[in-house]
């Protein structure tokens, strides 16, 4: 998914912070930080524990700058995260009565946060108890670097439209409403994930109708290859695959993020039928 390149971007409440040393590739802790990796595209877990993340928080970090136009947005990752955090508190704005923005931190290398470390290596997550996005745009890199996986534009704007799905569910009490209640193909856990990514799909079918203060439309409608594109990522990262890719056998009762065939339906879902289609909490465990 494209920007028109003189789309006004500007207004992003996104701040760069960091500044340690990332787990990037190469050996013994490179090897666990792909294993991190695969788990962590588009889940928005928080699995910077296994790599021995603290659990305090940061400082407030800098300003972004040079990220206010389209051209910018679609001149490299970082602008275009920041722009598309624009786009999509535009559309939650006007979709979600006391909607709230949540801070948008871009990780520069590595950062602590109270639900854990943010980096490359344990990849985009959204933190509750900060109502904070933390996303590292070389992550993506690295996963094009590593395993040839897709990450285009409509992918990286899928991740981060995940994650602030995430936090619209915090904000209107659904995760307070649906508690963890353990793992399982139809846990809460996995139907939480599987509402944010029905929200990401609710939102991408909308926002080449957002325009900025000028009239301007931000985005351009997306392809039919680029909505593959991103249904292919997320089907990547499905539970059963990532238990096939590991040399596991395939069990559904430790699932938390939901199958590959059912990360796709659910972005198809949203993608469909906007939000209104995305009750996830409603559906029998074997319609999930």
């Amino acid at each position: 998914m494209t920007f028109n390149d003189n789309a006004n971007v500007g207004g992003s409440n996104a701040r760069r912070r960091g500044g340690g040393i990332a787990i990037a590739g190469g050996g013994v802790a490179g090897l666990g930080a792909i294993a991190i990796l695969l788990l962590n595209l588009f889940t928005g877990g928080d699995f910077s524990s296994v790599l021995g993340g603290t659990t305090q928080a940061g400082g407030g970090g800098t300003e972004i700058q040079n990220c206010t136009t389209g051209a910018q947005a679609n001149a490299n990752d970082e602008c275009r995260l920041v722009a598309a955090s624009v786009v999509i508190d535009q559309f939650w704005a006007g979709s979600l009565d006391g909607y709230r923005a949540p801070q948008l931190i871009i990780v520069d290398q590595q950062t602590s946060t109270t639900c854990g470390t943010a980096s490359n290596a344990t990849g985009p997550f959204y933190c509750p108890p900060e109502e904070t996005v933390y996303i590292d745009p070389t992550f993506f890199s690295l996963l094009r670097q590593q395993f040839g996986a897709s990450a285009g534009s409509l992918a990286q704007m899928y991740v981060l439209a995940h994650e602030y799905g995430h936090h619209v569910q915090q904000i209107a009490g659904i995760m307070s409403q649906h508690p963890s209640n353990g793992t399982g193909a139809a846990s809460n856990g996995v139907r939480t994930e599987l509402q944010a990514d029905c929200f990401a799909g609710a939102w991408i079918a909308n926002a080449a109708n957002q325009k900025d203060s000028d009239g301007i439309a931000y985005l351009k409608t997306p392809t039919q290859a680029q909505v593959n594109d991103a249904l292919d990522a997320a089907s990547s990262v499905g539970d059963d695959h990532i238990q096939q890719e590991s040399g596991g056998q395939v069990n559904s009762e430790s699932w938390t993020h939901g199958s590959s065939a059912q990360r796709q339906r659910w972005f198809a879902a949203g993608y469909q039928g906007g939000i209104r289609a995305c009750d996830t909490f409603s559906v029998p465990g074997g319609s999930l």
